[in-house]
């Protein structure tokens, strides 16, 4: 139906269609952005390179490929479900500081975009989407065992800066989570008759736990004043933003280390001279990453946080993938 404007221009009132994808859209964006959902770059690509160096080393207990394709894409909707639980636990818990910082002061529960009551219904969604994603491993029973305690592990560590100021290394340590259970998931008979095999997945998840938690530092450096006056605790607020700085320098250069390890210990995976390179160029990118965040000068923690740790953790798995793949 033709419509007339204030100037008497004529237009169209849009389709029933347009509205209803319109909104659909208005109604899933939110949640979406409620999680950070561009965020995944961070713990996904290392699920997918686990996939990779599980599938590529020796003893794979699975040879059937339709089972091994069933595994993988239980992969990726595992982790995308217990991030998306994860992402929705911590926005509920942390809501009255939110409103109160006026960094998140923007984020949905704290402008009432979305009501408690639909983030917790949100959260039990994808909490038993995951638990039911777990049951497309069996016959392998590891991953659904252990699916509970993941979940409480990953969401315990939205209350972890109400009593240590190692919140960091419990965000660390959940993310670090991602190339264990998914080795299980794709090798737990081998697991289970021989817990060494885990080995690979333990090396890889140390350096993404020095990584993830000197990032973190990295961007909490922005709440050092808020977090004091909170009574939260974090390394910025514990010993400045200078101290913290260092203390995230040296765990980057921790996982630096593991890294160059992985090769060395496990030379079953088949890491060469790409791994080697890509290597170099992550190291790279950590010292820019170090240069262009200062004490005085927080302007460019976005940059520091997303832009750069996203290319790292991208171009780090497909490399190393390629590379194990391709040997």
């Amino acid at each position: 139906m033709a419509l007339r404007d204030a100037s008497g221009v004529s237009t169209r009132e849009p389709s029933a269609s347009a509205k209803s994808q319109s909104g659909w859209r208005n109604s899933v964006a939110p949640y979406f952005e409620l999680i950070r959902f561009s965020h995944t770059v961070f713990a996904l690509p290392f699920a997918l390179l686990a996939c990779s160096l599980a599938l590529v080393s020796p003893g794979l207990p699975i040879q059937n490929l339709a089972v091994i394709s069933l595994r993988v894409f239980a992969v990726l909707l595992c982790m995308v479900f217990a991030r998306s639980a994860a992402m929705a636990f911590n926005r509920l818990v942390d809501a009255e500081f939110d409103a109160k910082n006026p960094r998140t002061a923007n984020r949905h529960l704290a402008t009432g975009q979305l009501r408690r009551k639909q983030v917790w219904g949100f959260f039990m969604l994808n909490s038993l989407a995951f638990i039911a994603s777990c049951s497309l491993f069996l016959p392998n029973w590891l991953p659904l065992v252990c699916s509970v305690p993941v979940l409480f592990l990953i969401c315990g560590y939205s209350y972890a800066k109400r009593f240590t100021s190692a919140a960091h290394l419990w965000l660390g340590a959940a993310l670090a989570l991602s190339p264990i259970c998914t080795w299980v998931a794709i090798r737990g008979e081998a697991v289970m008759l021989m817990p060494s095999d885990l080995l690979p997945a333990i090396c890889l998840a140390l350096a993404i736990a020095f990584w993830v938690a000197g990032f973190d530092i990295i961007y909490a450096c922005q709440d050092a004043d808020f977090d004091r006056q909170a009574g939260l605790h974090s390394i910025p607020a514990k010993f400045g933003v200078a101290g913290a700085l260092r203390i995230a320098a040296c765990l980057h250069a921790a996982m630096l280390i593991v890294l160059a390890m992985l090769p060395l210990l496990f030379p079953q995976l088949s890491l060469g001279w790409l791994y080697l390179l890509t290597l170099a160029a992550v190291a790279g990118l950590i010292l820019w990453q170090h240069a262009i965040v200062r004490p005085n000068d927080l302007r460019r923690v976005g940059e520091a946080f997303f832009n750069i740790n996203a290319i790292i953790s991208l171009g780090l798995c497909t490399m190393t993938a390629i590379d194990a793949i391709w040997r």
